[in-house]
């Protein structure tokens, strides 16, 4: 079974030896056609020789620069939250990674999260923001992971940088993870750090001065994606605490498993055993029979956890004779939620004050 984080280990260096050093070398030169067509798009854009679409009602944008788990979806939900608790009806775009044929796991995690938010997913975001407003009344549309997605026009862009992965010392793709070059940030109307309890302070404040010293007028936010409770499939609910200085055993297909298996360390578990898949995957029967028979063989205290991005793809309640739970996760910030909050009003003057 293929490793989620292999392409990582790979560009990130981790992977040692001379054959991931030829391929290193040779991802490095084929990352300049991939240079060469973003920044082309992005100049034609940024002339106006391209033009973003416009439409009724303001658009809110949450997205990144790299490939991979950033933590979106979480603040997707933030950010449909706010508006949503203020009376105004939301609706949530996106391109739908990783779906077959139906909703994808965001969206799944989203609609359970948010019931009362639809969420509308396909490759032109135009259109699926015009079915919004003429059809749902939409007065708010939150665009997830669109910040490469210029044919939509957005009143505010929230780009989130994992501070787990500086994005200084990031390689363009395929060499590295990185969408688009830095210089993007300039188009950004806010920076958010997340997952910054998983990094050293030291780490963190010199990501945070590289980005004032290269984009001094881009303000920033601070965060932790704070693990609020554990679900099970049933709707059965327990506090975290119900990992606390126990064995677990815990298995995930995000784009950053290394981040999930931190989050049950942190929660004080003992992590007896882990299994990482592909971003996105779409667990099959074979995957669902193989998990059983890796939690059978489990010691009988072991408690079976993933993430709710995968439990509501999975839809079982146990394995291998044990119940599985899911960590439930929010955004917490740190820093510059204020100035963040603000901005949200701005964009809908006639919210007023919180």
């Amino acid at each position: 079974m293929p490793s989620a984080d292999s392409f990582h280990d790979l560009v990130s260096g981790r992977r040692r030896g001379p054959l991931a050093s030829l391929t290193r070398a040779g991802l490095w030169w084929a990352r300049l056609p991939y240079a060469v067509g973003v920044g082309v798009r992005n100049r034609l854009f940024d002339s106006g020789r391209k033009h973003a679409a416009r439409v009724p009602v303001p658009v809110v944008c949450v997205g990144n620069l790299t490939l991979g788990g950033t933590g979106k979806t979480p603040m997707v939900e933030y950010v449909a939250r706010f508006y949503r608790e203020r009376d105004k009806a939301v609706a949530i775009l996106s391109r739908g990674y990783g779906s077959t044929g139906g909703a994808n796991d965001e969206a799944l995690v989203l609609e359970e999260n948010l019931p009362d938010v639809p969420h509308l997913q396909g490759a032109d975001r135009v259109a699926l923001a015009n079915t919004a407003v003429e059809e749902l009344e939409s007065e708010i549309l939150v665009l997830d992971d669109g910040y490469q997605h210029r044919k939509l026009y957005r009143d505010l862009d929230i780009v989130l940088l994992d501070a787990t992965r500086p994005v200084h010392r990031e390689y363009l793709f395929p060499r590295g993870l990185l969408r688009e070059s830095v210089t993007g940030l300039k188009r950004a109307g806010v920076a958010v750090f997340t997952r910054c309890d998983q990094v050293p302070p030291e780490s963190l404040a010199e990501q945070r001065a590289w980005l004032t010293e290269r984009f001094p007028a881009l303000p920033q936010a601070t965060c932790v994606h704070q693990p609020m409770e554990v679900v099970g499939i049933d709707g059965a609910t327990a506090g975290v605490e119900l990992l606390k200085g126990k064995p677990v055993a815990g298995f995930c297909g995000v784009g950053n498993p290394d981040s999930f298996r931190r989050t049950l360390t942190d929660l004080g578990a003992t992590v007896l055993d882990f299994r990482a898949f592909p971003d996105h995957h779409p667990y099959t029967r074979e995957d669902v029979d193989s998990l059983r028979a890796w939690a059978a063989k489990l010691p009988a205290d072991t408690i079976l956890v993933t993430t709710q991005k995968d439990s509501v793809k999975l839809r079982v309640g146990e394995l291998g004779g044990r119940p599985l739970w899911a960590v439930r996760v929010g955004v917490r910030f740190t820093s510059g939620e204020v100035e963040l909050r603000t901005m949200l009003r701005e964009v809908l003057p006639d919210l007023g004050d919180d």
